[in-house]
Formats: structure tokens, sequence, C-alpha cells
């Protein structure tokens, strides 16, 4: 599998515990955030990742190369803010494989990659995402989907008693024309997933795994005082 990991945020809410730094190398348990991803992607069926950076990327492709992990790794920069829709777009420039596993890099989503890859084909959606099912939540919008896992609604940010969350994993075709027709600048949730959902075939599929978004400190913190048992060294 070909794999991009969206790495150029600004983290500008997590300014107050970490500053001077992107996002995804905020250090967790003494290491840089990405660097979970890349252990996780080591256990999974990926054999090559692009990284997507702009702010302060020299950080993040200078970790990036002097680590020895078991795929290759590339990069594509922003030369100003895209959105993730055009980060996604651009990297996709980069990208060989007709299907491409895209991943924020803010987030860490415990998912067996080859389940949701067989899923994805078996369902003939143009894209496939992992949902985290939770219970409740008001951080994040509420995705429903039919009995067969076809994405119905992305319901807005509210108190929900029980659902099931974008867990930032997606499957996309490259080729599927998803992005024709948008300005160079767009978000991918947004302008892709909640306007194009009815006219495309959208598959949502549950999984359990540990999920955290580090977005905000609280959850920065939590992540910072789980990792350790999590990944011990």
């Amino acid at each position: 599998m070909e794999c991009v990991i969206l790495a150029g945020g600004l983290g500008t809410r997590l300014r107050s515990a970490v500053s001077d730094l992107p996002k995804c190398m905020a250090p967790v348990a003494g290491r840089p955030f990405l660097h979970y991803l890349f252990r996780y992607l080591e256990g999974q069926p990926v054999e090559r990742v692009i990284l997507s950076v702009g702010y302060m990327h020299e950080k993040v492709t200078g970790w990036a190369r002097e680590g020895r992990w078991k795929f290759e790794v590339t990069s594509v920069i922003e030369e100003e803010p895209l959105g993730t829709g055009g980060a996604i777009r651009l990297a996709l420039g980069a990208a060989t494989r007709e299907q491409v596993l895209i991943l924020n890099g803010d987030t860490f989503f415990d998912v067996n990659l080859s389940r949701l890859r067989a899923e994805h084909r078996k369902s003939g959606a143009v894209l496939s995402m992992a949902l985290k099912p939770m219970d409740r939540f008001d951080r994040y919008g509420n995705v429903t989907t039919d009995a067969g896992g076809r994405i119905l609604a992305f319901h807005e940010k509210q108190f929900c008693e029980k659902g099931q969350i974008n867990g930032g994993v997606y499957l996309m075709e490259r080729n599927s024309g998803l992005f024709d027709g948008l300005p160079q600048k767009f978000s991918f949730e947004t302008d892709v997933l909640q306007k194009r959902h009815g006219a495309c075939h959208f598959h949502g599929m549950p999984f359990d795994g540990y999920f955290i978004d580090i977005g905000i400190p609280s959850d920065y913190r939590r992540a910072d005082e789980e990792f350790a048992g999590i990944f011990p060294c």
C-alpha cells in the first residue's frame, strides 16, 4: 500500500502546550508523534509513505531522513497553505498506486488496514473511511451509515449519546475524480466528504482500536501519559 500522511498542520490550538513545532512533531512520551504513526505503519502492508508537509517542513523531513524505516519515505511541500483537500491532491500527484491510504498526522487510530482495503474493494466505493464508535461525545461530528456501510450523512459537532466519528483514516481511488472542479485550496472534510457523499459512494467501516487526536492540549497531554504504556521502548 501507499500512504499519504497530512503533516503540514500549524498546531495553533496546541501552542500553549507545544511551540515552534508542527503538530506531527509534538513530543509524546519522549518521541515525535509522527514516530508512532511510522511505527504503526511498519506493522501494516505499507511500502511507501508520502509526507504532505508545509509549516516548518524541514523539521519533519529532516527527522524522517534520519530514521531507518521498513518503507520508502518521500515528501511533497506546500509552498502556501492549501487546506486539507489541496494538500491531499498535491500528495496524490506523487503517488503511483490506484488506491492510496490517507492519514491525519495528528491522529492515531489503530486500524487493520488489510481489513479496510478488503472491505473497500468489496464495497465498490470510491472512498472508504475508518469509523470510531464512541459514547457521549461532543468534540466530533457523528457519521451515519446504512446497513451496508454506505455513508448517509456527516452531522455537525454536538453532544451525541452514542455514535461513530470519522477516524481520519481513508482509502481512496486516486483517479476517482473526487477533486474535479475544486479550487487550488479547499477542505477535504467540508468540500469533499460533506458535499459529495450524496453523489459518490463513500463507505464507512467501524473499528474499535485505540484512537486519539492530539489537536487540543488536554488530549495531547493524555497521549503523553498513555503512549508510554502502549508503546514501550
